[in-house]
């Protein structure tokens, strides 16, 4: 029998690639998500519930109904701009329904949890690459909203015997090598993204927030994962948690980072389409770099990226935008 697990936001980009994999592992995925940033259409493994982690009733009827071995929390806003104008927004959907989550989790004895946390609970770096052991020092309510989660899942340990393990990363990026789902965000504001839009003409440039930091261009230096590569992460760590019961937090990360002006060029390449870009004014509280190290997780949950060249994330991304250039509509 499978073992069945809750994918919270698995509708979403970095949930539906969880599900897939998890499916091709020989897990169940059980995805709950209420579509205000996910697609039906991306939900193509396992049971599907339309609700939200504050809904206990529909909780307790998951938990009742399938045999759950462990959740996965990806039901997150993630745009650190609205974060800033709506703090309500973020603390109620990121804090308040985590922990209506975990709630539930222990009223139906479930002890396994992974957490799809962020690294901007570390704010402004210090160190670069920033290690799991930097200071935390969120800069705006959507890293607060994640540190404050992680926080609670420590005092749910200690109250409740709660297991856990959270994965802290930037940019995830990229898409389904065998181009089933992909990435498609409304409103839109990743790099990655943006720039093969403008290559399909859905946009006239990419706009460039700053040409003069002290990088090796001028401009920003982002850390981006392939997606594949995050999922499989989170399948490790699961796999990690199951068999040792040890509550950890990782980063996930390349370790070298990439400029705006790296991912802009390359996409030209891969694409052979030209792609406007113009430099604007810097965004305030943008960092020159931030860059996360992933050798904690590489040496301990034994991840492997598959594709941390930057070439296969833009190809991936390339195949689903330019068959998908509507998204899942």
């Amino acid at each position: 029998m499978k073992k069945e697990i809750l994918v919270t936001g698995g509708a979403g980009y970095i949930g539906s690639h969880m599900c897939k994999l998890l499916s091709r592992q020989g897990y169940h995925p059980v995805v709950l998500d209420n579509l205000s940033r996910g697609h039906r259409r991306a939900v193509k493994w396992g049971a599907y519930y339309h609700g939200s982690c504050e809904d206990k009733g529909l909780l307790n009827k998951i938990f009742v109904s399938h045999n759950i071995s462990a959740v996965m929390h990806f039901a997150a806003f993630a745009y650190v701009g609205e974060s800033v104008a709506e703090p309500g927004m973020y603390y109620q959907n990121n804090v308040a329904a985590s922990i209506s989550l975990l709630q539930s989790m222990v009223e139906n004895n479930i002890s396994d949890f992974i957490f799809s946390s962020t690294c901007a609970v570390y704010g402004e770096p210090e160190e670069s690459p920033i290690p799991e052991t930097h200071p935390k020092n969120p800069v705006n309510p959507y890293g607060w909203s994640k540190y404050m989660v992680e926080r609670i899942l420590q005092d749910f340990s200690i109250g409740y015997g709660l297991r856990y393990i959270s994965l802290r990363y930037f940019n995830a990026s990229g898409a389904d090598p065998e181009g089933e789902i992909g990435e498609d965000h409304t409103p839109e504001t990743h790099l990655i993204p943006l720039t093969l839009q403008t290559a399909l003409g859905q946009r006239n440039e990419v706009e460039i927030y700053g040409g003069d930091y002290d990088t090796k261009d001028g401009t920003c230096v982002r850390d981006y994962i392939h997606i594949d590569d995050l999922a499989q992460a989170h399948l490790l760590a699961m796999e990690k948690l199951k068999d040792d019961g040890f509550n950890m937090t990782y980063n996930l990360g390349n370790g070298d980072g990439y400029s705006v002006k790296e991912i802009i060029d390359l996409a030209r390449e891969i694409t052979g389409r030209s792609i406007a870009a113009r430099v604007v004014n810097r965004r305030m509280g943008d960092p020159p770099a931030l860059v996360g190290s992933g050798e904690k997780a590489k040496r301990e949950l034994g991840w492997k990226p598959r594709y941390p060249d930057l070439r296969d994330i833009i190809e991936t991304a390339w195949n689903w935008h330019r068959n998908n250039p509507d998204g899942y509509q």
